[in-house]
């Protein structure tokens, strides 16, 4: 069995049995990984405060038959303690964490999709990110995967959107008026709400007026959703905390 360490942010935890947790992890340079942590929820020694998502930790792993590899210890990196104090940063990061663990195969490196999470926690924790950083975050990550919405342009005949556009998650991204008459699932957006958001997909980070945060919040909800076929948790708890 192989032994390995790496850089690792938790994505997810699940108790497991009596003293044993299951824990997803997204590491630099192996991709997602679920590792299987022994009598972690009694060792003081190995695990204390570490297993908890959205720590940042180097991790020391076993390589097992299965696709679970085994968690021998970790040590901390950076646990974002000050995101931890307030319940929108919380709310946010436990988005950010969930969407990358949603968009991710076992086992696929993502160094690109490690470094923009790192990136959004330490922002986060540093509050310096606002509401619209996380949407620049989403396109970021969905842009990651493979997964990037259309916005400049129609994407069932690439004209323009014109004035009048719509966004169809089934065909990824913004329709024109005439397109999406064909398109049934389309619902009306307005044209600033494009422009916007590819801004955002071009690196620009200026803020989203509240209710066009508002409707790319909902579009972007949706699109995921399709695509995911579920829609995610932590949006069910973002929307309880109050935010768009």
């Amino acid at each position: 069995m192989e032994r390995f360490v790496d850089e690792a942010l938790v994505l997810s935890t699940v108790d497991y049995g009596e003293a044993d947790r299951m824990v997803t992890l997204l590491t630099r340079q192996h991709g997602k990984l679920t590792a299987f942590a022994a009598g972690a929820r009694k060792s003081k020694r190995r695990f204390a405060g570490a297993l908890e998502p959205f720590m940042y930790l180097r991790v020391h792993l076993v390589e097992t038959r299965g696709s679970t590899v085994r968690l021998d210890s970790t040590d901390i990196l950076a646990g974002y303690y000050a995101a931890r104090q307030e319940l929108p940063l919380i709310a946010r990061a436990l988005y950010a964490v969930e969407m990358c663990r949603e968009l991710t195969r076992d086992h696929e490196p993502h160094p690109e999709l490690f470094a923009l999470l790192e990136e959004y926690l330490v922002r986060l924790n540093a509050k310096e990110a606002g509401p619209t950083s996380l949407l620049a975050f989403e396109l970021s990550a969905l842009a990651h995967a493979g997964l990037m919405p259309r916005f400049d342009a129609c994407a069932l005949c690439g004209g323009e959107p014109g004035e009048r556009p719509r966004f169809d998650q089934a065909h990824g991204g913004a329709v024109c008026e005439p397109c999406g008459v064909r398109a049934r699932d389309a619902v009306a957006v307005p044209a600033a709400l494009l422009a916007g958001l590819r801004a955002l997909q071009e690196g620009h980070r200026t803020p989203l007026a509240p209710e066009l945060r508002a409707q790319a919040r909902g579009i972007l909800n949706v699109f995921i959703a399709h695509h995911l076929g579920r829609r995610l948790k932590s949006v069910d708890f973002m929307a309880q905390v109050g935010l768009d």
